[in-house]
């Protein structure tokens, strides 16, 4: 028996169908991972607003409303967004208290090293004057500087007062989710679209190489 060996073009074509197909499994797995994400997320905001009702109810609505708000907010949550291959969106979602925690180190760090000097120069002085004092180690006022350049980071859940109920905790905690998630899902939205307009390039490839192979085939 002759085994059947095919030619360039046919293998070009089952290549074409292979890619195609990996595609088109890569994005209904991208459309399924979305529509868990999206339920999970209106699971959450749902879970958060219940959570805010019954805290409403136990302290009044007074208590929990715009009147507690801050006069001066800052963001505690940025979001860093940056392109990928295929020309994907990625977003990322970074806490300001990760970024509060990082300043705090240094800042001790700092502080340690101006203490330091300043016992130095201490020492000298009382070598010069003959006087016999104990040394200090620490510098009140490095100190007292160094705290009030720490930016410090407050919980909004204190707007509503120092014992809050566990269920504005519990808003707070789902509502930080669905921050998070919802960069998830944006970037999963943008794999989504880079992934279908790669599916459409192909097809449309794909539909020209046939176009131009029936002319041949029936000349032949």
């Amino acid at each position: 028996m002759y085994g059947f060996k095919p030619d360039k073009a046919t293998e070009m074509r089952v290549d074409q169908q292979l890619r195609l197909d990996e595609q088109l499994l890569l994005f209904m797995d991208q459309l399924e991972a979305l529509e868990e994400k999206r339920h999970k997320l209106n699971s959450l905001i749902e879970e958060g607003w219940f959570s805010i009702a019954k805290a409403r109810y136990s302290m009044g609505n007074k208590q929990v409303s715009a009147l507690q708000y801050a006069s001066e907010m800052e963001p505690l949550v940025y979001v860093e967004t940056s392109v990928l291959e295929g020309r994907t969106a990625e977003f990322k979602c970074e806490r300001k208290e990760n970024k509060t925690e990082e300043l705090k180190s240094n800042t001790i760090e700092d502080i340690g090293a101006k203490e330091t000097i300043s016992g130095l120069r201490r020492r000298i002085n009382t070598i010069q004057k003959g006087v016999r004092e104990e040394d200090q180690e620490t510098d009140p006022q490095v100190k007292t500087k160094a705290e009030s350049s720490t930016p410090e980071h407050r919980d909004p859940l204190k707007w509503f007062g120092i014992l809050v109920p566990q269920n504005l905790k519990q808003a707070q905690s789902a509502f930080k989710e669905v921050i998070t998630l919802a960069a998830e899902i944006a970037s999963l939205q943008s794999a989504i679209i880079a992934t279908r307009k790669e599916m459409q390039a192909q097809t449309k490839e794909q539909q020209q190489k046939t176009e131009k192979t029936q002319p041949e085939m029936k000349n032949e």
